[in-house]
């Protein structure tokens, strides 16, 4: 034994080294760490500052969306997520019991307790969230569910975007969606209109809570949390109006339902401001669950140049006007024009025109040879271009709306300067169509259309902006809008205009022009299918001074025949004006009660003393003959008429047969009996058709001749011509 003792002495000297030089070298490690703080190069006290230092967010509630009178378009609420732990290292707060789990919470989300109990029992998960039935969740719900004390369930909360009114001039306000950052962060960003225009005035600005926390993440005693407060979003006041727009979302709904057509577009301006009242169009989507978004990503107001149709005879006569060239009264022949030698012909929509007509009868038509001749030989096509630029055609109008567009204007060859006069050919948006219109309908005066009222700090209630009418240019006159917009006045009241018994509303003076433009296809060529056209109406109420003013568009409607494709934008114009102007409070026009008054007898009266006592009684005169003396009446004296009858008139020497379009067969019968003439009538209603033609000369004896038709079948006969037209430049129809 004693042999072994030097070997264990020489061991346990080794060890005794070993363990000595470890010694040291911690030692020598423990204090390299206290001089210097870091380990591999890292401060620990960064790394344990940063282990237990915690910062959450606070986030910035998105500013509220409003009408012009305060209701709420858009805004945040709060909303709950679902989420379910099944870690098990989390106990006891993880799910224990799934079937007990999923049995309870089965009613009060929407899915069934087998397809909880599944979720709930996925391997290897932390947590599980329970997809669309387990977000969104209302306050109410949260409460009821945390009432059950389930282990392991908890809620995220978080802000969502909340539009009240749901579709509602949804591509107008647009909506809110998550996009991930950069660093995978989700936030939330505006899409489309003015979510998207205004995202950086509604975000507002994220705040941040910061303090130091034990293992477990609690605040460590006598630790003062470091708050950086949130900034809230603006909030952000509409032009629009909710009454006025529901008005116009039921109207286009029914319109939709009833006869499907491709499209709607549809606007209400009020052109002493130009605030923008209503927007919408269809197909359109929920700005919450973006059900139908994939069938239209486009303002169709704002993003979308097309064809105008004959709306746009509205400013070529508006220009006629100002410059003084426009004689209402004066004659021209109808049916078809060249422009030059070798262009194409251009015809009347009816295709054959109606015959010699007075300028006026033109617009009252739509007559496109009227407008031709009017571009051609009197207005003078460089004169003409100018007041395109002067109406604001070849620029964007700035509204507050994302990717605005502008139309193109063809103006290279004549043939196109005398289409762009009626509406083919060049294109147009409809908020181009609506700030040249509020020209007319504002005395002149050309507003900058806009939907945005004014910015509001959500916190402190301070005005930040506010937008005041901008006057963007005055291309006419008062006088001359004050003209045109009672010459568009009788395009309704007219039996012979083309708005006639389609846009008269009952205690309202409108004036408006119709427009029915064909659709460009995928070759170039026009569509030629019977309802493939763009039935437009562009009008303003009351007349004498408007207080509204709206765009109807309905493309492709399903409709029985091509005239009855005034029906659907009817249905909108009428409804929409009609209940905004009585919400308005905007007084219908005084009904004059029809007065009886005596014919007193002026035979024998020059015709200017006779002319003066009959129309002082508010009697309608038609005067025939060459003389200068009175020589026959009908009615004769003291029978009773009704203001506003007809009363005829005979001088000496042969009757000359006046315009008798739009006579009943009484007067008819009264002009024919005090000339002497022989009477041929047929139909019934009011005259269409007549012979011999206005201007001509009748001797006693000889024939009168006069085709009558009531109002609707006239527009059906007038319509149906229209979709019988020979080839030529007549695409544009009314």
């Amino acid at each position: 034994m004693e042999k072994k003792q030097p070997n264990m002495n020489l061991g346990a000297a080794v060890l005794f080294i070993i363990f000595s030089l470890l010694f040291f070298v911690l030692l020598i490690r423990f204090v390299s760490i206290q001089i210097t703080g870091e380990v591999a190069g890292q401060n620990l006290a960064a790394k344990a500052h940063q282990k237990y230092m915690k910062k959450n967010t606070i986030d910035a509630t998105r500013g509220t969306i409003y009408d012009r009178k305060g209701e709420v378009v858009a805004e945040d609420t709060i909303s709950y997520t679902l989420v379910a732990i099944l870690d098990k290292s989390m106990k006891p707060h993880y799910v224990s019991n799934p079937k007990m789990t999923a049995r309870k919470l089965a009613k009060y989300i929407d899915l069934s307790k087998d397809e909880i109990y599944e979720r709930l029992t996925v391997k290897d998960k932390f947590q599980v969230e329970f997809g669309k039935a387990g977000r969104d969740l209302s306050h109410q719900t949260k409460k009821k569910i945390e009432a059950l004390k389930l282990p392991g369930i908890t809620f995220r909360r978080e802000l969502k975007r909340f539009y009240p009114n749901g579709v509602f001039a949804s591509h107008l306000v647009g909506f809110v969606e998550k996009i991930e950052d950069k660093n995978g962060h989700a936030k939330s960003a505006g899409v489309l209109g003015i979510e998207k225009t205004l995202n950086s005035e509604l975000t507002g600005k994220a705040g941040s809570v910061q303090f130091e926390s034990d293992y477990w993440g609690y605040l460590l005693p006598d630790e003062k949390e470091k708050i950086i407060p949130a900034v809230n979003g603006d909030n952000v006041y509409l032009t629009i109006d909710k009454k006025i727009q529901t008005f116009l979302e039921d109207a286009m709904n029914k319109v939709e339902k009833e006869y499907n057509p491709a499209k709607i577009i549809a606007v209400v301006a009020d052109p002493k401001t130009g605030e923008i009242l209503a927007m919408g169009q269809r197909p359109t989507f929920h700005p919450k669950t973006r059900e139908g978004l994939e069938k239209s990503w486009y303002n169709e107001v704002i993003e979308n140049a097309f064809e105008p149709g004959s709306t746009m005879k509205i400013f070529t006569l508006a220009a006629a006007v100002e410059e003084n060239v426009f004689g209402p009264n004066e004659w021209y022949e109808s049916g078809s024009y060249r422009v030059t030698k070798n262009s194409p012909v251009i015809r009347d929509h009816n295709g054959s025109g109606w015959g010699p007509i007075t300028y006026l009868e033109g617009i009252q038509r739509s007559s496109n040879v009227a407008v031709a001749k009017i571009v051609n030989e009197k207005l003078g096509f460089e004169k003409f271009r100018e007041y395109l630029t002067k109406f604001g055609f070849e620029k964007p109008t700035g509204i507050e709306l994302p990717n605005e567009v502008t139309g193109k204007i063809k103006y290279e060859w004549p043939i196109e300067k005398i289409t762009t006069a009626y509406g083919q050919g060049t294109t147009v948006t409809p908020i181009q169509l609506i700030q040249a219109a509020i020209a007319v309908a504002n005395d002149g005066k050309m507003l900058k259309p806009h939907v945005i009222d004014k910015i509001v700090d959500s916190q402190t209630g301070e005005v930040i902006s506010e937008t005041k009418p901008e006057i963007t240019g005055t291309p006419i006159s008062k006088e001359t809008a004050k003209k045109v917009r009672d010459i568009l006045g009788t395009v309704v009241t007219s039996p012979k205009g083309t708005g006639y018994n389609r846009y008269n509303i009952e205690g309202y003076e409108v004036a408006g022009k119709t427009g029915t433009a064909n659709i460009p296809g995928p070759n170039g060529n026009y569509l030629n299918g019977n309802n493939d056209y763009l039935f437009s109406f562009l009008g303003m109420a009351p007349k004498d001074d408007p207080e509204l003013i709206m765009y109807v568009a309905v493309q492709q409607p399903v409709v029985e025949s091509y005239f009855d494709g005034a029906k659907p934008v009817s249905k909108i114009f009428n409804t929409v004006m009609k209940s905004s102007l009585q919400y308005l409070n905007i007084k219908p026009a005084k009904q004059k009660n029809a007065v009886a008054t005596p014919v007193p007898d002026v035979t024998g009266a020059s015709v200017e003393k006779a002319t003066e006592t009959l129309q002082n009684k508010g009697f309608d005169i038609v005067l025939t003959g060459k003389g200068k003396t009175i020589e026959a009446q009908l009615p004769s004296e003291n029978s009773t008429m009704l203001e506003g009858e007809k009363i005829i008139l005979k001088t000496e020497g042969d009757v000359t047969v006046p315009d008798m379009t739009g006579w009943s067969r009484r007067d008819v019968m009264k002009f024919a009996k005090i000339g002497g003439l022989q009477l041929n009538l047929t139909g019934s209603g009011y005259v269409t058709k007549q012979k011999p033609n206005p201007g001509v000369s009748l001797k006693k004896g000889e024939y009168l001749i006069a085709n009558l038709e009531t109002p609707d079948k006239q527009f059906n006969n007038m319509i149906q011509q229209q979709n019988n037209d020979e080839h030529g430049v007549e695409e544009v129809r009314d």
